[in-house]
């Protein structure tokens, strides 16, 4: 069993641009979209993404804001062991431009045209309250105490 830290979690994580996120759907079904992170990967238990108001990602959310993330990212002897990290958390949906342009990159004027100022723009805040990892054949658990660290 591994014994990993959310900060070595967080180094493992600084490439990773996209996650799936899984939300409950009003019938019970689980739904997952990639979702991209913008490489806003600092990772102390808190996810971000933007979208608009109007998708079935925010109307699950408003539902149940009972969320999982999934990542995948390269570790290990010349990168070729896969990293998997599956996230269970609550998810936030955010409306202030403000906090938009604290999590904004450039490359998201590709899909809001119009910056933070876009009609309808969200930020979903996802944050973790209880994170497993894999890493090839170690494997573990961060339990949410360890979220601050010294």
């Amino acid at each position: 069993m591994a014994d990993l830290k959310l900060t070595d979690i967080s180094e493992k994580m600084r490439d990773i641009d996209f996650a799936v996120l899984s939300t409950r759907t009003e019938g019970g079904a689980i739904a997952g979209r990639p979702m991209s992170n913008n490489r806003d990967v600092e990772f102390d238990g808190d996810s971000y993404f933007f979208t608009c108001d109007d998708t079935r990602t925010v109307r699950d959310i408003g539902r149940d804001p009972s969320v999982g993330l999934t990542y995948q990212a390269k570790s290990g002897v010349l990168g070729m062991k896969p990293f998997f990290i599956t996230v269970e958390g609550r998810a936030e949906l955010i409306k202030d431009k403000g906090r938009f342009a604290e999590h904004w990159a450039k490359d998201l004027d590709a899909w809001f045209k119009e910056g933070i100022d876009t009609p309808g723009l969200t930020l979903i805040k996802v944050v973790a309250e209880r994170l497993h990892y894999w890493d090839g054949f170690d494997e573990g658990e961060i339990a949410l105490s360890q979220k601050v660290e010294a």
